[in-house]
């Protein structure tokens, strides 16, 4: 079912929640932590985060974190509104039975800085299952080494439903 969103009002909300300066360690402590741009150096950030073809999310650091970005990418391959995104825990991005694979990474990126190499399984609102290949994950640290939550970041996923098959006639 196509849905219609729209996207310049999620744009507004998602970055009116997550404040610039949120946005902007989203790209700096990429940049910093892995040592490779998300975005081009010197343009408007929240801009090229925005329209970056790579899916983009951050949460923060609450006892159940909550999603405050999500770029238009990530809303669309997730099938979810600026508004549905921001009351959204990050855990139920991942099915049941996976979250306590997506907990053991997310400990895995504590430790570690960042991971450059997370693969998994993670469903749409609309109830799609899709597999992300190559994420990379990290810690958004602010210039004072405190630890602000999490982002992560992919450019490619497999859908897994189910297709009919053609024969061959």
């Amino acid at each position: 079912m196509e849905r219609n969103y729209d996207r310049d009002a999620d744009r507004r909300a998602i970055e009116a929640h997550a404040g610039l300066s949120r946005i902007a360690l989203i790209a700096a402590s990429h940049l910093r932590i892995t040592g490779r741009p998300l975005v081009p150096e010197g343009g408007d950030f929240a801009h090229a985060l925005w329209h970056l073809p790579a899916v983009v999310l951050a949460h923060g650091t609450e006892d159940d974190p909550l999603f405050f970005y999500a770029n238009r990418a990530a809303l669309d391959l997730f099938a979810l509104t600026g508004e549905q995104v921001l009351a959204m825990p990050s855990r139920l991005s991942a099915e049941m039975p996976l979250r306590e694979e997506r907990e053991a990474l997310l400990a895995r990126v504590r430790a570690q800085g960042f991971i450059d190499d997370y693969a998994g399984i993670r469903i749409a609102s609309d109830g799609r299952r899709f597999r992300i290949k190559a994420a990379t994950v990290w810690n958004l640290v602010d210039p004072d080494g405190v630890n602000r939550g999490q982002a992560a970041t992919f450019e490619s996923w497999q859908d897994l439903q189910a297709r009919p098959h053609l024969r061959d006639e």
